[in-house]
């Protein structure tokens, strides 16, 4: 079985050895690739946060011609999941083979991706290109899809106008074309706390709560029996879960305060827009209904993260372009959310295709397949070949 090149591992551990959990910043892994992109000639913009601790990237590598638009962007987040609580076999951000697979937290998703492009910068420098390379780098992907945001934003005003984008989340080298949308909500109540022997002189934030996550169920509910389906899915209808629910500081006291977090997955036929739009609604009606009781009540709802889903035709330049590459082609969906929607959005057609198995990705012992990364490799360099003149 061929083994991947030294060059790409030595970049991808160098990779994994860089803690970049989301809760921290992502600087000194983005630093380091200005540093690798400078020393290749090419040049970089940083995208900051507001605050300045992470930045996203982009990077272009031109045509032989000088061409910086068009082309194809490779895409990647540089944050991971935490560790915390997890038990590890071996150091998480100290890489481990064993038995054909590469440990490390960030190894499938999705460091083993970037650290395959890092490592053909010699031969994507070196070709003779007919279009541009863009590299983008994101930050916070796993938290929401925030970083992206701004990043698409920033090939948007530079008028970059690329014909396609491989987005390399790990999906065994699959060309995915369809995948559902994200989004995570924070509702707070704010009540009035009293004795519980006394519940007239209080307003009880959790009641009101209970009414908002009761809505959110009745809400799934419909839509998996009377909204749309797509079989392509494993779930093939739109899912919604109110996965915590924070409230209280003791029995005897009315409680004050209550926080709901829910979220849904909509299939990309779904208006997310018009359902939010629902919730928010009914958020209102019951701000109106604690004000009228007691002034100091209110409902606080947040759009906390959000990102649209991917519904790529077969059609698209770039599926043919990912299979020509090498990208097993399927009509199959996945249930994960990536940035590609937000590509799509953007009128930049997208698919999903890195290496390794979803099914490895925020698990502790995180691995990849050696082979996947091989395959990645491969596919990187026929794409070199593709867009070459």
């Amino acid at each position: 079985m061929a083994a991947p090149a030294e060059t790409t591992m030595a970049e991808i551990n160098e990779l994994i050895s860089l803690d970049t959990t989301s809760r921290d910043s992502n600087l000194p892994l983005i630093e380091l690739v200005v540093s690798k992109l400078d020393a290749a000639g090419i040049s970089s913009k940083l995208i900051h946060n507001e605050d300045g601790s992470k930045a996203n990237l982009l990077a272009t590598i031109p045509a032989a011609d000088g061409t910086r638009t068009g082309g194809i962007v490779l895409s990647g987040h540089t944050d991971v999941v935490p560790v915390d609580g997890q038990d590890w076999s071996s150091e998480p951000f100290n890489t481990q083979i064993r038995d054909g697979k590469l440990y490390g937290r960030g190894t499938c998703d999705m460091k083993g991706f970037i650290g395959v492009i890092l490592a053909k910068l010699p031969e994507i420098t070196a070709a003779k290109l007919s279009e541009p390379i863009h590299l983008a780098l994101s930050y916070d992907e796993e938290v929401g899809c925030v970083g992206a945001v701004s990043l698409v934003e920033e090939i948007t005003d530079q008028q970059l106008a690329p014909r396609g984008a491989i987005i390399g989340e790990p999906s065994s080298m699959r060309a995915i074309r369809g995948h559902k949308s994200m989004n995570v909500f924070q509702v707070t109540f704010n009540g009035v706390a009293a004795h519980s022997s006394l519940p007239r002189e209080g307003l009880n934030a959790i009641s009101y709560a209970l009414r908002f996550a009761n809505y959110v169920e009745e809400i799934s509910a419909q839509l998996r029996t009377e909204g749309p389906s797509d079989d392509a899915f494993i779930e093939p209808t739109t899912t919604m879960n109110v996965n915590r629910f924070d409230g209280g500081i003791a029995v005897n006291t009315i409680p004050s305060k209550c926080v709901v977090h829910f979220e849904f997955r909509s299939l990309a036929v779904v208006d997310r827009a018009a359902l939010i739009a629902q919730f928010r609604d009914y958020a209102a009606q019951l701000d109106a209904e604690m004000k009228q009781l007691n002034s100091a009540g209110s409902v606080h709802f947040e759009q906390v993260a959000g990102a649209p889903g991917l519904d790529t035709e077969r059609g698209e330049q770039i599926v043919a372009l990912a299979a020509a590459c090498g990208a097993i082609a399927t009509d199959e969906k996945v249930t994960y959310g990536t940035e590609a929607g937000l590509f799509a959005a953007a009128g930049i057609p997208s698919v999903v295709c890195g290496p390794g198995d979803i099914a490895q990705a925020h698990a502790p012992d995180e691995f990849i397949e050696l082979s996947q990364i091989v395959d990645c490799e491969n596919f990187i360099l026929r794409l070199v070949q593709e867009l070459s003149a």
